[in-house]
């Protein structure tokens, strides 16, 4: 996502030897990242994948599970909810869901 302007679709990166040059096609904010995934709250490098329910408002307040995508959980900041998904060996549901 861009810094500046918060674009998620139109951004272009080129790997250079440690990092990654990334370039928003919407307001032309250019960036460094690094590639290695890294906890945003203690900075660890140790994350583990869980899967996160993808959901869609169906009927009435139904909701259908549509895909799942993967969020990377901390191993120190996220230990419950890691020992919790592992567990149940379900999705986890998303922080908001659809409302309307």
């Amino acid at each position: 996502m861009c810094p500046n302007c918060g674009e998620d679709d139109n951004l272009a990166g080129a790997r250079t030897e440690q990092l990654i040059h990334i370039t928003c096609g919407a307001c032309g904010t250019e960036w460094d990242r690094d590639p290695e995934r890294r906890c945003p709250r203690c900075g660890a490098g140790d994350l583990y994948a869980v899967p996160v329910a993808i959901v869609e408002k169906s009927r009435g307040t139904q909701l259908s599970i549509l895909s799942t995508r993967p969020e990377y959980l901390c191993w120190n900041c996220d230990r419950d909810l890691i020992d919790e998904q592992r567990q149940s060996g379900t999705a986890i549901m998303p922080d908001q869901l659809p409302t309307d």
